[in-house]
């Protein structure tokens, strides 16, 4: 007879990542089969270390033209040597949503049906909820139910096979990108925010208290080829060249990620900790969540690249540019604001040598907006889009 628990993510410590594992390791399989919506790289990672030995019992059903499973989730899937099935329904309308994870041997099998995608988010800090069943291969109804679950995922591939179809290796992998199948994690677009302040001052609603993992830190973005950037009332400076990493081409037209905040503390927000404390109106653009870039170069050569910066008459060393930022926090968008960036170009400096930040975003028009506590432990993420001159956009979430 089958039995039962809930998995109730982030309201509990019980995480589906665990919760995997943990069925992989104690059902010896004589098969695995997986049926997620998303597939994310860093999903692929959580559980491949117990997918490994029975991979090559393990059959995936993924949906795919969702504009959320990547190439790059795929191509791991396909290193592990799992058998993988692409699910396209050919349309934006319906799409590929199950989410089941089962493996089966003769004494037994584990099950574990419901909300979670083999994404990160999915697998660690959503609201996820499924069930977990263990059923008895002794017991007849257990027996049929699992052969049923069995049967009709192949009868699906059968049934469709235009829709549903394997992806044998990454040459399979690379066509349904070039086709637009497939995301690409190294190009994050902003997310679309369709809800905006209407009437009234913004909510201070805090963040929920639930159990996090933290994410893993945003890999180097795409570098751009640097051009020439007239500075008004100082030198013309030729940024430095940098290769693309990869041709892959970017949105001209949209806004995609190129950096992530450390959890905000009240100095970037600047909230002021006591009646003396001296608030800058601005925050710091450090390291971040960032990997190999150098943050004291990053921000002037790269993110605000195709801005005016004007030098100082005084202190030539020091510029300052304007830009448009939308501003969107907890899913709400407050609409375009003109903010002021500064950059100190020393690199003979003491902040430079200690690897302090160069750059700095002021607050000033949006103060009101940013200056609350409830936005203290939240991370502010920084898109950009390739207009002349280039938008931007700041989300805190």
């Amino acid at each position: 007879m089958a039995q039962l628990e809930l998995i109730l993510q982030a309201a509990t410590e019980t995480t589906h990542v665990a919760a995997i594992r943990t069925l992989l390791n104690r059902v010896a399989a004589d098969s695995v089969l997986i049926s997620v919506g998303f597939v994310r790289e860093a999903g692929v990672e959580s559980v491949e270390e117990a997918l490994r030995p029975v991979a090559a019992k393990t059959k995936f059903f993924v949906g795919i033209r969702n504009d959320i499973t990547t190439v790059q989730g795929i191509k791991r899937l396909l290193a592990l040597k799992v058998k993988l099935y692409a699910v396209d329904t050919g349309s934006r309308d319906t799409i590929f949503h199950p989410k089941l994870y089962l493996a089966v041997n003769k004494q037994r099998a584990g099950l574990i049906v419901g909300s979670a995608n083999l994404t990160f988010q999915g697998l660690h800090n959503n609201i996820e909820a499924s069930a977990v069943v263990t059923l008895d291969m002794s017991d007849k109804e257990d027996q049929k139910f699992i052969d049923v679950t069995e049967r009709l995922f192949d009868e699906f591939a059968r049934q469709h096979p235009d829709h549903v179809f394997e992806i044998k290796n990454e040459k399979d992998a690379d066509a349904l990108f070039e086709s637009g199948r497939l995301s690409d994690e190294r190009v994050v677009p902003a997310p679309a925010v369709l809800n905006c302040v209407r009437k009234g001052d913004r909510d201070t609603l805090p963040r929920m208290r639930l159990h996090r993992v933290a994410r893993p830190r945003l890999r180097t973005p795409l570098r751009k080829t640097a051009t020439k950037t007239k500075i008004i009332g100082g030198p013309a400076v030729t940024l430095p060249s940098r290769a693309p990493q990869a041709a892959v081409a970017l949105p001209k037209d949209e806004f995609y990620l190129l950096w992530e905040s450390k959890p905000l503390e009240e100095r970037d927000l600047n909230i002021p900790k006591g009646a003396t404390t001296h608030v800058t109106g601005s925050m710091s653009l450090d390291k971040g969540l960032l990997e190999g870039v150098d943050h004291r170069h990053f921000f002037y050569d790269d993110v605000f690249q195709g801005l005016k910066w004007t030098a100082k008459q005084k202190e030539p060393h020091l510029r300052v540019a304007q830009a448009d930022f939308e501003v969107v926090i907890k899913g709400i968008n407050y609409g375009k604001h003109t903010l002021t960036l500064s950059h100190n170009t020393n690199t003979q400096s003491k902040s430079y040598e200690q690897n302090n930040a160069m750059t700095n975003l002021r607050w000033r028009p949006i103060k009101d907006l940013i200056r609350n506590r409830d936005l203290m432990g939240r991370t502010l993420s920084l898109y950009r889009k390739d207009t002349k001159p280039p938008e931007f956009l700041i989300e805190i979430d």
